[in-house]
């Protein structure tokens, strides 16, 4: 291979001399070899987007010369596109608050500046990666901006493929809204349910899951751009301090402001535990509804077996015929996963002291992650499951009329002690609750049937003794 030599703090070093990447680049890749994974792309796109506001910011007043600023925009917006993105090289994890991943950045750019401007890789007398890309910059306003960037562009695609879940469970429940099961507490029987009930309670979760992500990405559109290195600015002209963020949101797309106190924009990462702790909370529910699928399939002949979840793969490799029910399977290691990366999110938005947090890296690793796997797992969640979910309409029916459950609507009738031995009887002897009451003439048979009117028991409202009276 052939190299070029590069300089740095620490010393000179060979860099292969077609990298885009430099000197301080290459000294992370070596230092940081800890996941394997690198910067995640919507990161590497956040940061050329800051670097080309930046450039647009320092050339519209005047600090930086626009053969170069243009250069820099050129290459800037190739990194933007998708190109160059083998070029960012340094570990996902790495120390120094994000140092390495925003040289990084200032490297591929300035090289590829430089190449435009028809010099060759490594000669920073054209277009340098400090002086000329990170212009007005620090790594501590960069990269909190940057992930803040990225990490609304992930919870977009999130909150989409939620919308679409929760239109696939309203779709469910007005599918099942006519049949009638058992509700159960504590997995013991309780009192009729719709199934389209269960269902459209899956919906409203998710919908109150959608607010409060959607509430904590709104805190995350305040970046702290201008505030270099402790959030006073020092060393950005204040014409760049004032402009630099109206112009990033032009580059982005995206609407943002500048916190009130950069200061504060620069030592706290709360904002990004927030949206952590709305997407545990969502996680959650997920593994929750998961739960029900599983116990509700269950089966399916000697289980609850009340619905069929669509067969997807084999189950075994020992019993033949056995299907297992993988998706909801899944989604709940998709919510163990956010709720273990919710803790490291946890502790790195602790971690920081004084003016700066220099934990964002891990941060970024396990909240993207988080998001990511969101999104992929709601995604199967709905096509392999939610959609193609059958009702045993009989099996919830034969549940209903033999549960001792509805034991609790002739309670107003007859009294508790009276239903509680009745509901003894039922589950000692095998005879249904209706046929015990008719036996011991507590009610006639035409007062059973209006108080257990299934479908009624289902709605509140008008009590079965209101009915009688009527």
């Amino acid at each position: 291979m052939i190299y070029r030599i590069e300089s740095d703090s620490i010393g000179e070093k060979q860099v292969p001399k077609d990298a885009y990447y430099g000197v301080q680049t290459l000294r992370a890749y070596e230092n940081f070899r800890i996941t394997g994974r690198r910067i995640h792309p919507e990161l590497i796109k956040a940061l050329a987007q800051i670097k080309k506001a930046a450039a647009i910011t320092n050339m519209e007043i005047e600090l930086l010369n626009r053969k170069i600023g243009n250069a820099i925009v050129k290459a800037c917006d190739e990194v933007i596109e998708g190109k160059l993105h083998d070029e960012f090289i340094t570990d996902a994890i790495q120390g120094g608050a994000g140092t390495s991943m925003n040289m990084n950045a200032n490297e591929v750019i300035a090289n590829r500046a430089i190449e435009i401007l028809g010099g060759e890789k490594g000669n920073y007398s054209i277009v340098h990666p400090n002086d000329h890309v990170n212009m007005g910059q620090s790594t501590n306003d960069v990269i909190p901006t940057g992930g803040k960037i990225a990490t609304i562009r992930l919870l977009e695609k999130a909150i989409g493929q939620l919308n679409n879940l929760d239109e696939a469970l309203m779709e469910k429940s007005k599918e099942f809204d006519h049949i009638i099961k058992m509700g159960r507490t504590q997995l013991q029987d309780a009192v009729p349910i719709r199934l389209g009930q269960e269902f459209k309670a899956y919906s409203d979760v998710i919908k109150r899951d959608i607010v409060r992500i959607e509430r904590t990405m709104h805190s995350l559109r305040y970046v702290s751009i201008g505030a270099t290195a402790i959030g006073t600015g020092l060393n950005a002209d204040e014409e760049y301090v004032k402009n630099i963020t109206p112009n990033l949101c032009k580059v982005s797309s995206l609407e943002l402001a500048q916190c009130e106190d950069l200061v504060d924009g620069t030592q706290n990462l709360d904002t990004f535990a927030s949206v952590s702790g709305a997407l545990k909370v969502c996680a959650i529910n997920l593994s929750k509804i998961g739960n029900d699928l599983r116990l509700l399939s269950s089966g399916p002949r000697t289980g609850i077996g009340e619905i069929n979840l669509p067969p997807k793969q084999n189950g075994s490799s020992i019993m033949p015929g056995k299907i297992n029910p993988v998706i909801p399977e899944v989604i709940s290691q998709v919510a163990f996963n956010i709720i273990g990366n919710d803790m490291a999110i946890t502790m790195a938005a602790e971690g920081g002291q004084l003016e700066l947090n220099a934990f964002e890296p891990v941060l970024y690793y396990n909240l993207f992650e988080s998001i990511e796997t969101l999104a992929n797992g709601v995604e199967t969640f709905i096509e392999n499951c939610i959609k193609g979910i059958t009702a045993n309409e009989k099996r919830c029916k034969d549940l209903v009329e033999n549960s001792v459950g509805i034991i609790t609507a002739i309670c107003p009738h007859v009294g508790y002690k009276t239903s509680a031995r009745i509901a003894k009887t039922a589950i000692k002897t095998g005879e249904s609750v209706r046929e015990l009451i008719l036996k011991e003439g507590l009610l006639k048979e035409a007062e059973m049937d209006l108080i257990l009117d299934a479908y009624g028991m289902t709605k509140p409202g008008i009590s079965g003794k209101e009915l009688l009276k009527k």
